[in-house]
């Protein structure tokens, strides 16, 4: 496997990687009420963020297996506190998770956050992907509502993780 920043080339690739893979993979951990509204909304990639130059591409060959990055600002687009970046839209390819993709792309963002003088991380976790967060080194569980629409909030986990 192969990690490197996406483009604007990637975009639809991005794009069709979230909509198969959440609704797969979120489905045992959302009811139906949620994932309706919230699916639309969630699994479509967000243009400027794949060609931030921090976001990045898990390729196996020629296809995109994974997909996720960090930025200063969290999502939404508020500022951080100083040397703090957020992880932004991580997801594996539903048919490819526990394959080791996951993990190579978050010691890539690691290294490369660090790099930049980032010392911590946080993370704003699907319920799904919050175990897979933990085993990454990220703590204090606090669960939330992200509004993604007027009257559409989605239920997540508030994680952070330090770095060296």
């Amino acid at each position: 496997m192969e990690i490197r920043p996406t483009t604007r080339r990637d975009i639809a690739a991005v794009d069709a990687l979230l909509a198969a893979s959440y609704p797969v993979l979120l489905k045992a951990d959302y009811p139906p009420s949620v994932l309706v509204t919230a699916l639309p909304l969630i699994s479509r990639a967000q243009p400027k963020l794949v060609t931030c130059g921090t976001y990045y591409g898990v390729f196996e060959g020629q296809t995109l297996v994974g997909a996720g990055g960090w930025t200063m600002a969290a999502p939404g687009g508020a500022q951080s506190r100083a040397k703090a970046a957020h992880i932004r839209h991580v997801v594996t390819d539903h048919r490819r998770v526990r394959e080791g993709g996951g993990r190579l792309l978050m010691a890539h963002i690691f290294a490369k956050a660090a790099e930049a003088g980032v010392n911590f991380l946080a993370c704003q976790s699907t319920l799904t992907a919050a175990p897979y967060y933990r085993a990454m080194g990220f703590e204090g569980e606090q669960v939330i509502s992200v509004p993604l629409r007027a009257g559409i909030d989605f239920p997540a986990v508030s994680m952070g993780r330090a770095l060296p």
